[in-house]
């Protein structure tokens, strides 16, 4: 059975190998066929589409055709009109060639001159180097000192005037930061000008005599000038006779002599009899006169304030300050209302009316011989006051109401403040106006000496001055230092009430135009 199995294997395989082949070929042939009928059909549709790939691309030539003959019409027309630009620009290349060595042959000119010019300065510089070196040499020869050492003295200096600047500002600061005390001192003052109702008459010293005729002129003369010689010896004054109808002029500048003098003269006018002796008899008359006057008029100012025990010979002074004017004020006046308005701010303020009275009625004594002794009023009269045995705080408060001392008390102030009421209330004095233009034009004219300084305008009654600079020759650091150097020499070259305050303006201005 095995063996019949096995046989049948044996036999079956070679069969189905055999049946397989012819299968498979018959299969292959069909296959064949197929592809063949496939590939026909391939052909055909390859046939097809190349046609009609090639109708289109002939319709795509022919159209890109027509493009490139319409492109190559525009470029023609482009380069064409390219052409005349790029012409046109080549005649004006050519037009600008010419200009541009026109320029050049000019440039060439103007940097020879250049070079010459800058040869020459070279050699300018070389020789002002030269004339520097041996200037610093003698400077430092002269001096004493290198370049350096006047350097670190120059700084010093100036560090020093800095720190004295700063000073006074730190004063001014300190002045104006006490609002209670201004307030109280506004008050006090307001009071004290309230009650008092002083005299708003301004006198002026009598210098003109007046004569009843012009004969008369001949007659104070004399047979060859004897009594006006006489006259002249005698009152010590210079009679000015002159071509005034029926006036003669008496200049001295002792108030008390010109008083003397006009008195003599008036007095030998109404008697009519004028010669060498009776001249001689009639100053001595007028000489009693005046000093009983005098005399009268320095009681009469203690008397009015309540002052006793003072020095005769302060009382004298008190009383010649009668002929003593300033800015057309009647001194005597003038010390009499300081004295009243100092006891007055000092009865607000609780302290010595009698002390105060004394002080103001004295603070301006040195007046009374301030053309005789050299020195300021006020120290004049501080030396005058201690040696007649004035106390230790009057003679205080007389040198201080200038500010030339430091006030130490409240009753320096006090004079000091009430002195400024009198002289400052309307009506009490009067400043001339060519005194007070001359003012401003020295103020203006100080600032323009210094180099810069374009224009210079006192401003204010004199108290601000504006100086406009020239910003090519002053930078800010230099404007500082302007001002400083513009207020000192107004500190060194007048006198002046108050303060003046310097502003420097350095200004840039940079102007353009939009067209």
């Amino acid at each position: 059975m095995n063996v019949t199995i096995i046989i049948m294997f044996l036999i079956g395989i070679p069969v189905g190998a055999l049946l397989w082949a012819m299968y498979s070929k018959i299969a292959y042939k069909e296959k064949i066929e197929k592809a063949k009928i496939e590939l026909e059909h391939a052909r055909e549709k390859v046939q097809s589409v190349t046609k009609e790939a090639e109708l289109k691309a002939q319709e795509i030539l022919l159209e890109g055709i027509k493009k490139t003959e319409t492109q190559k019409s525009g470029l023609l027309q482009e380069f064409k009109e390219r052409e005349k630009r790029l012409n046109k620009r080549e005649e004006q290349l050519s037009t600008k060639d010419e200009l541009i060595i026109a320029k050049e042959k000019e440039l060439k000119t103007v940097e020879k001159k250049q070079k010459d010019v800058e040869e020459y300065l070279q050699k300018q510089k070389t020789v002002i180097e030269e004339e520097i070196a041996r200037v610093k040499a003698e400077l430092e020869k002269i001096a004493g000192m290198t370049q350096e050492e006047a350097k670190e003295n120059l700084i010093q200096k100036i560090e020093d005037e800095a720190k004295h600047i700063a000073a006074k500002k730190l004063k001014v600061i300190e002045d104006n930061l006490n609002d209670d005390s201004e307030k109280m001192a506004k008050r006090v003052m307001s009071t004290a000008i309230q009650r008092y109702s002083g005299e708003y008459v301004v006198e002026n010293t009598v210098t003109t005599v007046s004569l009843p005729n012009d004969e008369m002129k001949g007659r104070i003369i004399g047979r060859e000038g004897r009594n006006i010689r006489t006259i002249e010896s005698v009152t010590g004054v210079d009679l000015i006779i002159d071509d005034t109808p029926e006036a003669v002029v008496i200049s001295d500048f002792n108030p008390v002599r010109r008083q003397i003098a006009s008195l003599t003269l008036q007095k030998l006018i109404a008697d009519g009899r004028i010669h060498p002796g009776r001249i001689e008899e009639v100053f001595e008359i007028s000489t009693k006169e005046v000093w009983k006057t005098i005399k009268e008029a320095g009681e009469q100012a203690l008397f009015d304030l309540g002052i006793h025990k003072m020095h005769p010979e302060l009382v004298l002074l008190v009383g010649r300050l009668r002929y003593r004017t300033s800015y057309s004020q009647n001194v005597w006046k003038h010390s009499i209302e300081t004295g009243f308005l100092a006891g007055v701010m000092a009865a607000e303020m609780n302290l010595s009316i009698k002390n105060a009275r004394r002080a103001g009625l004295l603070h301006d004594i040195g007046k009374a011989v301030d053309h005789e002794i050299e020195g300021s009023h006020a120290a004049i009269g501080a030396k005058l006051a201690e040696k007649y045995g004035e106390s230790k705080r009057i003679v205080t408060a007389i040198a201080a109401h200038h500010g030339e001392v430091k006030p130490e008390t409240v009753l320096d102030v006090l004079v000091a403040s009430a002195d400024a009421l009198s002289g400052a209330r309307p009506g009490a004095r009067r400043e001339m106006s060519e005194a007070y233009v001359q003012r401003l034009t020295e103020l203006e004219n100080i600032a323009t000496s210094f180099d810069g300084v374009d224009k210079a305008f006192a401003i204010q009654a004199g108290r601000e001055l504006r100086v406009v600079v020239d910003t090519s020759k002053v930078n800010d650091e230099k404007a500082f230092v302007l001002a400083n150097d513009i207020s000192k020499k107004i500190e060194d070259d007048l006198t002046f009430p108050g303060q003046i305050k310097v502003i420097v303006i350095r200004e840039t201005r940079v102007i353009s135009m939009a067209q």
